[in-house]
């Protein structure tokens, strides 16, 4: 594992850097990058067109131009070319959601010690989320994410001559919608909570998939699930749920499949001592805020959850991803 040089300026660095997570989160928030994607305004027109304190913004602006996300004009403020791409909410390539989703994060973070000491989480589950804003967010940020990697995965995902794939848990279903556009003969069935539904609907209406992509409304670990199915993927849900929770939710996608149908799993996969990829180790940290019992899982833990669902040929995809992802691979015989 790769070893860290630390000294006090970088442990100082690191423990300040908030302060710029934050700053990033306001801006998203008030929604500034947009009109200055659209053209150059001052601070005191900026202000006033969106009601806020003509300082306090012209330093928050300030900070962003120190950060690279904005540049000054003279007397005016304007988004560099990342900004945007990636900030303004009219661009396809928005990530805002996801960044609000991070913000909603932040006070659930802040108390990470009590999480600790009482073993428990100290937020509501985001999936879950009762609250329009917060759901939305983290739905929504679920496809900027998958937005980012699908269209790079799906190619190297080999589903020739199989014809249902069972999105389970899929959100705004942008992995089904991925895996339609690269298997013209696929059909696809999204299941998630009915409260995703109109967030995936509407994400299938604008690929123009709504004759090939369903969505049935249900709760994955104690609702029947569509049967017959070539293949099931589960993205990302595995981690929300507790070890034998986690594993009842393989077996069940298992039973779902059709003899010779192929079950895939990606996750957040940390090594088997559990103790790396940071990113898994954090997201784990992330799992025990917001669930009852949820984790990262390591690669032999997800083997083993496949083994004891029945499926046999699994196997981790020889895929390079970011952040730890990986995609673990298993058979009904």
């Amino acid at each position: 594992m790769e070893q860290h040089n630390w000294n006090p300026a970088e442990l100082l660095k690191l423990s300040g850097s908030y302060w710029a997570t934050c700053a990033l989160h306001a801006g998203v928030k008030l929604d500034l990058f947009s009109p200055l994607s659209a053209r150059p305004h001052t601070a005191g027109a900026l202000a006033q067109s969106l009601g806020l304190n003509e300082r306090a913004l012209e330093m928050l602006l300030g900070a962003l131009v120190a950060m690279g996300l904005l540049r000054r004009q003279a007397d005016a403020f304007a988004a560099t070319d990342a900004a945007k791409r990636w900030l303004a909410r009219d661009s396809e390539d928005y990530l805002g959601h996801m960044i609000l989703h991070h913000h909603h994060l932040v006070p659930g973070w802040a108390r990470l010690d009590e999480a600790v000491r009482q073993g428990a989480p100290v937020r509501d589950r985001v999936s879950h989320e009762p609250r329009e804003q917060e759901r939305e967010s983290f739905l929504m940020g679920m496809f900027n994410l998958a937005m980012l990697s699908a269209p790079k995965v799906v190619p190297y995902i080999d589903l020739a001559g199989r014809g249902k794939l069972l999105d389970l848990g899929g959100g705004p279903g942008t992995w089904a919608i991925q895996f339609c556009l690269a298997n013209p003969d696929l059909t696809a069935v999204i299941f998630d909570l009915p409260t995703t539904r109109p967030f995936a609907e509407q994400t299938v209406a604008r690929f123009g998939l709504a004759d090939r992509i369903a969505f049935v409304a249900g709760d994955f670990t104690s609702d029947e699930l569509p049967a017959g199915c070539d293949v099931a993927w589960l993205s990302q849900v595995l981690h929300g749920e507790p070890p034998e929770q986690a594993a009842a939710v393989v077996r069940r996608a298992a039973e779902a499949l059709a003899p010779g149908g192929m079950l895939l799993v990606q996750e957040f996969i940390l090594d088997a001592d559990r103790c790396g990829p940071e990113f898994p180790a954090l997201f784990s940290l992330n799992m025990l805020l917001g669930t009852p019992g949820g984790q990262a899982y390591s690669e032999p833990e997800l083997v083993s959850m496949m083994e004891r669902a029945g499926l046999v040929d699994i196997g981790r995809l020889p895929l390079e991803l970011p952040n730890g992802i990986g995609i673990v691979r298993g058979r009904r015989p």
